[in-house]
């Protein structure tokens, strides 16, 4: 007989559901973790779910597979062997290696490419995901000011409460203030970050993560941390969220080959952290989008294994490219935050007489240059636009160059010639016709 849902709702709250078999099953042993699963986990068809008569698991060389959805893929690319076999419903082997791989490279950082790991369509999806995990209406979930505008309209259309912290920059140092950073975390379910940060470009300090993970302890508040910038670091990375005591626990990472691999057109991205919580991730990114192509994946797992050092001359070209965009902007009057990292600028643009929107709406109609209305960002960035300096450095002089003229005719517009208005004349003064007998 089926269960109705507010007495699982009851036995989940009440701590009696870690007793149950179907809880055990849902979570993989981890029921501590269902305090945090949304109502959509809780009420999802698990057995579905997790049947591998609905979601096959993954194949092996040898296996003669008579139950393909589909014919073997004919790519053009020429995808490895793993990815002709099928896809795994949490992304091909051979991609979860190479991100393990890649985290053990850059953090230090041990995960599992089996149980920790799933692959999504792109950083975004991985968000939707963790939202519809883990977040119910009214749940509240804080966001730092300025941040991604997927970040907040993720959450309001879940309709999750928001909160934000108000941040600076400083230096290219992430600062907010602790007091109220501390405020919005009480009786907050998810923190929403990004390292690098967008549309600032700042980072956070390693000082500022024991912070942060020391209040999302104490109120027993899920962390989501977007990394999907963080190939581009201009300074050296210091200790990552992840590797400190407690990450374990309660910190989801996101990532995406999208930026720093150049492969947008790809959209594979993926969530790492505590099984249990990947674990429900992945059983509502599979109700939503399941199955990322497996060329795409293919692509991604070939650029994440190349060398590190092949980046190298990239991240140079981008620090050229950011001093060449703060010196241009800086020049204006504009005073653009310094970013460590990403390659975006957060110009204030208030002392034009403009807000953001009305800059970016004006700039993109009279010279053909668009930028970022900061509007989009958060409630602090009414007055601000974002500037990218990923374009090359061609197109980035020319748009710059633009906006310069943009800004200097806003400061000292050019009077509007008004033509001679004639004085009318008296119908008697008017010239008559010659053969008029008037």
């Amino acid at each position: 007989m089926a269960r109705p849902f507010w007495l699982t709702k009851l036995l989940v709250r009440t701590g009696v559901a870690r007793l149950l078999p179907a809880a055990h099953r849902l979570t993989a042993g981890g029921t501590a973790y269902l305090r945090y699963y949304s109502d959509k986990v809780l009420a999802a068809p698990h057995a579905e779910l997790l049947d591998p008569a609905t979601f096959p698991g993954p194949p092996w060389p040898e296996l003669i597979d008579l139950n393909r959805p589909a014919p073997a893929d004919a790519d053009p690319g020429r995808p490895t062997p793993a990815a002709r076999l099928g896809t795994p419903p949490h992304g091909l082997p051979t991609l979860r290696e190479s991100i393990a791989d890649r985290y053990v490279r850059r953090d230090g950082r041990a995960v599992d490419p089996d149980h920790e790991l799933h692959v999504t369509h792109g950083a975004t999806a991985a968000y939707a995901a963790a939202l519809d995990a883990l977040v119910n209406p009214g749940d509240r979930v804080v966001l730092f000011d300025p941040c991604s505008p997927l970040f907040s309209v993720g959450a309001k259309s879940r309709r999750a409460t928001l909160r934000w912290v108000p941040t600076w920059a400083e230096d290219g140092r992430l600062r907010y203030p602790a007091k109220v950073f501390e405020r919005a975390m009480r009786g907050a379910k998810l923190l929403v970050l990004a390292d690098p940060a967008s549309p600032t470009g700042a980072c956070l300090a390693p000082d500022d993560l024991d912070h942060l993970l020391w209040i999302a302890a104490g109120y027993d508040v899920l962390v989501y941390l977007d990394e999907s910038f963080a190939r581009f670091r201009y300074d050296a990375r210091g200790r990552a969220l992840t590797t400190l005591p407690g990450a374990d626990k309660r910190v989801l990472t996101a990532g995406s080959v999208s930026q720093g691999w150049d492969l947008g057109a790809a959209r594979v991205g993926w969530l790492a952290g505590p099984r249990h919580l990947v674990r429900v991730c992945g059983l509502t990114a599979n109700l939503a989008a399941p199955f990322v192509p497996p060329a795409c994946q293919d692509a991604a797992a070939r650029a994440l294994a190349r060398p590190d050092d092949e980046f190298t001359p990239t991240l140079d070209q981008f620090r050229n490219r950011r001093r060449y965009a703060v010196d241009r902007l800086t020049a204006l009057g504009l005073a653009p935050d310094w970013p460590a990292g990403g390659y975006f600028l957060w110009v204030p643009v208030g002392g034009l007489g403009l807000d953001g929107r009305t800059f970016a709406d004006r700039l993109l109609r009279e010279q053909g240059v668009r930028v970022g209305p900061g509007c989009a960002f958060g409630p602090s960035g009414n007055e601000h636009v974002r500037v990218s300096f990923a374009a090359d450095d061609g197109r980035l002089r020319e748009g710059l160059a633009r906006l310069a003229r943009f800004v200097e005719g806003l400061r000292d517009p050019k009077p509007v010639a008004v033509p001679p208005v004639e004085t009318p004349k008296h119908p008697e003064d008017e010239p008559k016709p010659v053969f008029s007998r008037v």
